[in-house]
């Protein structure tokens, strides 16, 4: 018999212990890292905990261990005030466990339905799924979240922050007494944030404990009852919420002060570098022109869908356009393909770093390297390896990539860090064109300074920035100027001293 949907009913057993969940003394390490020393969580029933740390602080391994997806190599987990062993994720689930993965774990050929309820399906008479009733299921599920999707849909089609929400209806249906979310808001817009915050309300209300990742501050004001902070792979502390400020909270993060999240300074602003006229292609966007100048930080805001991404990988080549054209310093240029770009200066940060960033299989080394292979570092026809894995691993050090070694597959790396050697591999090109879609999506407080100091410095050197960023104060405290989009159309560009929220969200509405 199934278990009454939290929904409807409360979670008495749950509501009966001080803590639904007890993380004391957990240690887990992995090859040349030691991950977790020592850790520990408490989590209240009927809360929201967010989780905070820098990338690479111990977070998701802590979560993935509580999951069941990873064994920690010392210490104890109490659900319920009972110490429990969570050999798999099926264990953990069967526990009481739920966990919402930063990087979405659905079946993109499948349904909707199909997806929520995958080797849980109903069955008729004859042993076979029951599809009626499973739609059914899905649409009462969906109802009482206030999700307006249909059971039917193939989740292949669905926008991210649709796929959001399946994902959060799925580990609701497992009726559990506590759901992990990993960053549930990195690449969603800002409708869907208020739904997901309100169901997460709904659940909290039901006596839930929530434990909540996230990198963004507002967010945990918002939405988090405590918090409690990692740094290092090491617990430094729990408050309540409602006792500290932002400030507080970033000095236990990284266990310094950071005086200027925005390092903006002015710099020499040179001559036109890139023009773009009239740039057209299909439904994405039309008529869309702009020029960046060497020095300048050329901010591009606008709404999920309105056409920033699509204009900056059609400028480097990704997809051709179909009227218009693009100049470099006065010159007509014709880029059929990235390598074209990077032939001509320009670099690209893309904006998913898994699907279209990272070669996940391969090592930090082998992830930094391939897009010099065929400029600096090759002499008639030969690579020269000594320089580019020095250059390598200088430009690492830099950027402070936390990794064993250059040789570690990149996938074992936090999301901050993998995007850390993806801003490394362009850098080796040495771009007069910096194209960053989203360079600090899921980058945490420390890391997001650190790679502003960065694109400060590199305007110094006279390089031309665009910076494609849906955080308004990364757009107004880094950008010179700032080009904003409506459904694939410039509908104004601002200069720095006239810009404000007001204003760059009345031209993103439009």
């Amino acid at each position: 018999m199934s278990k009454p949907s939290i929904l409807t009913q409360p979670i008495a057993k749950a509501r009966n212990y001080p803590y639904v969940l007890e993380v004391e003394q957990v240690r887990k390490e992995f090859p040349c890292v030691l991950a977790l020393d020592n850790v520990q969580l408490k989590i209240r029933p009927g809360t929201v905990h967010a989780l905070m740390g820098e990338n690479g602080a111990g977070k998701s391994t802590l979560m993935k261990i509580i999951a069941g997806i990873y064994q920690p190599d010392a210490g104890t987990i109490k659900l319920r005030d009972k110490i429990v062993t969570l050999p798999s994720p099926l264990a953990a689930q069967e526990a009481g466990i739920a966990m919402i993965h930063q990087e979405l774990l659905l079946m993109n050929s499948m349904t909707v339905a199909e997806n929520v309820w995958i080797r849980r399906e109903p069955k008729n008479s004859f042993g076979f799924i029951d599809h009626a009733k499973m739609i059914q299921m899905t649409e009462d599920l969906f109802q009482r979240l206030g999700i307006h999707l249909d059971p039917r849909a193939e989740i292949g089609k669905l926008t991210v922050g649709s796929r959001q929400l399946v994902e959060i209806a799925k580990a609701v249906s497992f009726n559990s007494d506590v759901l992990i979310m990993d960053e549930p808001t990195s690449a969603i817009t800002e409708k869907d944030v208020e739904h997901l915050f309100k169901i997460i309300r709904d659940l909290r209300a039901q006596g839930i404990g929530i434990v909540y990742i996230t990198h963004k501050m507002n967010e945990l004001f918002e939405i988090a009852d405590e918090f409690s902070v990692f740094r290092d792979g090491k617990y430094i502390g729990t408050h309540l919420s409602s006792e500290v400020t932002r400030d507080d909270i970033i000095r236990m993060m990284v266990g310094r002060e950071i005086s200027q999240m925005f390092p903006k300074e002015a710099v020499p602003i040179g001559e036109v570098v890139l023009s773009v006229h009239n740039l057209s292609r299909g439904k994405a966007f039309q008529d869309v022109s702009f020029e960046v100048r060497a020095g300048e930080i050329l901010g591009f805001a606008g709404l999920v869908g309105s056409g920033r991404s699509d204009v900056v990988e059609t400028i480097f080549g990704v997809k051709p356009y179909d009227r218009g054209h693009i100049e470099i310093r006065g010159q007509r240029v014709n880029i059929k393909s990235p390598q074209d770009a990077i032939h001509q200066g320009m670099a690209l940060l893309t904006e998913d770093r898994k699907e279209t960033g990272c070669f996940l299989p391969l090592s930090v080394q082998e992830n930094i390297q391939p897009a010099v292979l065929h400029e600096r570092y090759v002499t008639r026809g030969f690579v020269s390896q000594k320089n580019l894995d020095h250059d390598s691993a200088d430009i690492c050090q830099k950027l402070r990539v936390k990794t064993p070694s250059l040789f570690e597959i990149i996938e074992n790396l936090s999301g901050g860090n993998q995007q850390k050697v993806l801003i490394g591999r362009w850098l080796l090109t040495e771009p007069k064109i910096l194209i960053m879609d989203e360079p600090t999506r899921g980058i945490d407080v420390g890391a997001k300074a650190e790679i502003h100091r960065l694109v400060t410095q590199l305007a110094h050197k006279g390089v031309a920035v665009i910076m494609v960023s849906s955080e308004m104060p990364e757009v107004l405290g880094m950008s010179d100027r700032i080009v904003v989009m409506h459904e694939g159309r410039i509908t104004g560009i601002l200069d720095r001293s006239e810009a404000d929220q007001v204003k760059i969200m009345d031209l993103a509405a439009n």
